[in-house]
């Protein structure tokens, strides 16, 4: 019997512990913006990336998983962790200048930049005309969210569009990964290794980085700094992920990737309710828009491709 076969159809488990993860993913954006005035984004991602590399890397000797390199996976692997890297330096130069409502819902664009990618790389990925009306409704949400300040002659105005727009970034390289990984040996390797290496590179990066740019010395301790340090390292970056996979070799990942809307959704009710963000009408018209054309990307016939249900998390 092949693994596929064996996969359930969602139950009830099985959606409440995708509606708490969606929750969970959309808060981390909300964490690095509350403690940024204690310490930069950048120097965030990289301590929080080393932590869970380490809890990862245990877990996985622990399993008595092999790290060896030569099974391939070497180079791929540090080719995902730079663009995991560059993905989240994107994210923390973003968030300097727009909102961690905004952040989380162009970040989650990147369902739709993968589709794209996958339809130009991976044969028998093509995207249908549904698909291809998803991606034209993303990509005037994008537009008509971006209105809300192209036409804004502040500087907070123009700090937004810039801070947006390393969003998009960030969603690029994040749908990157994703097809580096699905046309590399890394669709073979087991998904600890992966995320080692995705979370080994991108310390080894930011970290060193941060360093450079002086992004240490303007750490300012309390206990909201370690509180949201804590859960991006711990629940983000090692539960959740690790909750994630057995979800996907558990269920049917076509069934799963419905929930794809839900992370900016909660990103943006969080950003409202914790950090007092109001978002423009134009931006929630935008959005509304961008979550649409997810959806109907992410829709998969029944017996089509799941490759869209991976582009979930991060």
């Amino acid at each position: 019997m092949s693994l596929v076969a064996v996969r359930k159809s969602l139950d009830g488990f099985a959606i409440g512990m995708m509606v708490l993860l969606c929750a969970c993913w959309g808060l981390q954006q909300v964490a690095l913006k509350a403690a940024a005035p204690a310490m930069h984004p950048m120097l965030q991602v990289g301590i929080r990336s080393f932590g869970a590399a380490v809890l990862v890397g245990v877990l996985t000797l622990w399993r008595r998983e092999s790290f060896s390199p030569r099974d391939g996976t070497l180079l791929p692997g540090i080719g995902a962790g730079l663009l995991f890297a560059g993905e989240f330096l994107a994210v923390s130069i973003g968030l300097e200048f727009t909102t961690a409502s905004h952040m989380a819902v162009f970040l989650y664009t990147a369902p739709v930049f993968t589709a794209l990618g996958l339809h130009f790389l991976v044969k028998g990925e093509e995207l249908r005309l549904a698909q291809w009306l998803g991606v034209a409704i993303a990509a005037g949400g994008v537009l008509f969210a971006f209105s809300a300040g192209l036409g804004g002659t502040t500087t907070q105005a123009k700090n937004m569009v810039l801070g947006d727009a390393f969003g998009i970034l960030g969603g690029i390289l994040w749908a990157g990964t994703t097809l580096l990984i699905r046309k590399s040996s890394l669709s073979e390797a087991p998904a600890g290794k992966t995320l080692v290496y995705q979370l080994g590179v991108a310390a080894l990066v930011l970290l060193p980085l941060a360093l450079m740019l002086g992004k240490w010395e303007t750490v300012r301790p309390s206990p909201t700094m370690w509180g949201c340090l804590a859960f991006q390292t711990i629940i983000v970056s090692f539960v959740s992920f690790l909750v994630w996979f057995w979800m996907l070799r558990t269920y049917l990942a076509s069934r799963l990737s419905v929930f794809s809307f839900l992370t900016p959704l909660f990103g943006v009710t969080f950003g409202f309710l914790l950090l007092g963000e109001r978002p423009d009408p134009r931006f929630v018209g935008g959005a509304v828009l961008v979550l649409t054309g997810i959806a109907v990307v992410n829709r998969r016939p029944a017996r089509g491709k799941t490759q869209g249900a991976v582009d979930l998390k991060n």
